[in-house]
This record gives C-alpha cells, sequence and structure tokens, in this order.
C-alpha cells in the first residue's frame, strides 16, 4: 500500500491555500486600499504587490492542489518547497523589520510564515 498523505500535513495545506488567497487577492485588487489601512507599502508601488499577488495566488493553487491529493508522492515535492520557502519568510520579513525599515504590519506576516513554517516542517517529518 503507498504512503498516505497526514491529516495534519492535508489541513495545513488548506489553511496555507486559504491564506495565501487572501493576501493575493488584496494585493491584487485593493493594494492601495490595503496600505493606506496598515502602513504596509502596497500603496507605495501597487504594481509590484500586484505582481507579487501573482505568487501567492500561485501558491495558493499549489496548496489547494496539494490538499485535493491523498498519496504522499504526490505531495512530496509542494511539501518540501513550502517546508523552505515557509523558513526563509520569516527570516526575510525579520531582517526587513530590523534593518530595512518595514511597518510594524509586518509582524502579522512574520506571526503568520512562522506558524506555517512550523507546521509543514513538523507535518513533512512527522510523514
Amino acid at each position: 500500500m503507498e504512503k498516505q498523505i497526514t491529516p495534519g500535513l492535508k489541513y495545513t495545506f488548506l489553511v496555507h491555500g486559504i491564506m495565501m488567497t487572501v493576501f493575493g487577492l488584496i494585493y491584487l485588487f485593493i493594494p492601495v486600499l490595503w496600505g493606506d489601512l496598515t502602513g504596509c507599502l502596497s500603496n507605495v508601488v501597487p504594481q509590484a504587490f500586484k505582481a507579487i499577488s501573482v505568487a501567492f495566488l500561485a501558491l495558493a493553487i499549489g496548496s489547494f492542489l496539494a490538499f485535493r491529493e491523498t498519496l504522499w508522492d504526490k505531495v512530496v515535492i509542494m511539501a518540501q518547497m513550502e517546508c523552505i520557502t515557509n523558513l526563509l519568510w520569516p527570516i526575510v520579513i525579520l531582517l526587513g523589520l530590523f534593518f530595512w525599515d518595514l511597518p510594524g504590519i509586518a509582524w502579522m506576516y512574520f506571526v503568520v510564515m512562522s506558524g506555517f513554517a512550523i507546521a509543514f516542517n513538523v507535518f513533512y517529518f512527522k510523514g
């Protein structure tokens, strides 16, 4: 019998897909409003954030597709990619907060991405 994806990893993909969809749609459709409300820099360079929204939406689609799978072999590469990228995001965000003058809303992104880093790595290595 082939190895199955664990429920923890499966639902981490689902939550990740939802969150990346939310971030992606915000940056695609209301970057200026979001920047005005939060201090995020999306109101300064909305075109760049619209481009970044495509990456968030691509990550969301990948996570939704992985959520639909049941076999480990079909999601292992996506899971590895999520383990690595969700470790890198918080590091870069922290550097931005301490050295590059990112606004306070970046702490929310730091917490969210750190949570995904923990979840993906725990469930990947448990599976």
